[in-house]
C-alpha cells in the first residue's frame, strides 16, 4: 500500500474514533448537566397512552447509549450479557406453532399504526416492517436498514433451526445484536404472540408472497 493511501486511511480512522468520543463525552454530560435533565423533564408529558415511562431507559438501552463503552473492550463482556439477557427473556410460542396466517401477517408488517399518543389502548399496534425491509418486490417504497425479507424462507430454508431463530429475532433482535436497531416486539408488548406467529407466516409459509 502507497503512503499516501496509509497516511488517507489513518486520517479516516482517526476522525471515526474522535466522533465517536465526542458523541460519547457529550452523552457522558449530557447525563450530569442539570439543564438537560430539566429538559428531558419538561420536555415530555404522559399523554393518552405514551407515559413518562418510555424515557426510562434499561440495561439494555443504556448500555447502547454509549457507545464509548459498548465499543470497547471492557464493553464486549457486558454485551455478552446485554445479549443473554434479552435471550432468556424469550418465551417460544405457548401454544408451540411458530406459524400463523401469512396475509394477518402481511397487513401486520405493512401496518405503522398503534403505541403513539394519538391511539387507544384497544389500537391494533403494526409492526411497520417495511420501514426498514423490503417485503415484496412490488414495493416502491420500503427502507434499507435492515436486509430485504423477500425469498426469506425461500432462501433460507423451513428447518427448526430458521424457524426458531427467526421466532427469536422477531421476538427479541437484542438478543443476537445488543445494539440491533429492530424493535424489540415481545419485550416491549408490541405484537402479541398470535401477531408474531402471523409476520413468521408471512416469512417462512411457502404459499406467501414473500417466497415465490
Amino acid at each position: 500500500m502507497k503512503m499516501k493511501n496509509i497516511k488517507s486511511l489513518l486520517a479516516i480512522t482517526s476522525l471515526a474514533l474522535a466522533t465517536v468520543l465526542i458523541q460519547g463525552s457529550a452523552m457522558a454530560q449530557q447525563k450530569n448537566d442539570p439543564k438537560f435533565n430539566k429538559m428531558m423533564k419538561d420536555g415530555f408529558k404522559a399523554d393518552g397512552i405514551a407515559g413518562l415511562d418510555r424515557i426510562d431507559q434499561d440495561e439494555t438501552q443504556k448500555f447502547c447509549s454509549d457507545p464509548v463503552f459498548a465499543s470497547s473492550k471492557q464493553g464486549e463482556k457486558m454485551r455478552e450479557k446485554i445479549q443473554k439477557i434479552n435471550m432468556n427473556g424469550i418465551k417460544q410460542p405457548s401454544d408451540g406453532k411458530y406459524i400463523g396466517d401469512w396475509k394477518k401477517g402481511e397487513a401486520i408488517a405493512q401496518s405503522g399504526r398503534g403505541a403513539t399518543w394519538t391511539d387507544t389502548a384497544a389500537t391494533p399496534i403494526g409492526g411497520g416492517c417495511y420501514n426498514c425491509h423490503q417485503i415484496d418486490k412490488k414495493e416502491i417504497s420500503y427502507g434499507t436498514i435492515g436486509p430485504t425479507l423477500w425469498n426469506y424462507g425461500k432462501l433460507r430454508g423451513y428447518t427448526n433451526d430458521v424457524v426458531t431463530y427467526t421466532w427469536n429475532r422477531v421476538n427479541n433482535s437484542k438478543a443476537y445484536n445488543a445494539c440491533s436497531n429492530m424493535p424489540r416486539f415481545a419485550h416491549f408488548k408490541l405484537l402479541n404472540e398470535q401477531q408474531i406467529q402471523d409476520v413468521m407466516a408471512l416469512l417462512l409459509d411457502p404459499a406467501s408472497p414473500v417466497n415465490q
